[in-house]
């Protein structure tokens, strides 16, 4: 199935969820970059998200995709959830919002 550009991945558990999970959040972080005309940094997992490339607007553009590919806000989910600081710390959060609405 796909949504706009981008195609809504079906998730089983462990390790192929994961990879997908990471899988879409990159490829909707270089989408938004070439839309908005950002240059993305290499996404490691201790990459500072303030060093990613992205401005605020487009990190919006992001996590609103995001909830639409996946299904999940883990910014609206959580109330007590800190912010991520780094590119790891943001997909760990994905991969445990999604499975959390799994169970």
């Amino acid at each position: 199935m796909t949504h706009d550009r981008f195609t809504y991945l079906p998730f089983s558990r462990g390790t192929a969820m994961a990879e997908n999970i990471r899988t879409t959040i990159i490829s909707h972080f270089e989408q938004v970059a070439v839309e908005q005309r950002h240059t993305l940094a290499k996404l490691t997992d201790d990459r500072p998200l303030m060093e990613s490339g992205l401005d605020s607007l487009a990190f919006a553009i992001v996590v609103a995709r995001l909830e639409d590919a996946l299904g999940v806000d883990p910014f609206s989910v959580a109330m007590d959830a800190q912010f991520p600081v780094t590119f790891g710390d943001f997909v760990q959060m994905y991969e445990k919002t999604y499975q959390n609405a799994a169970t």
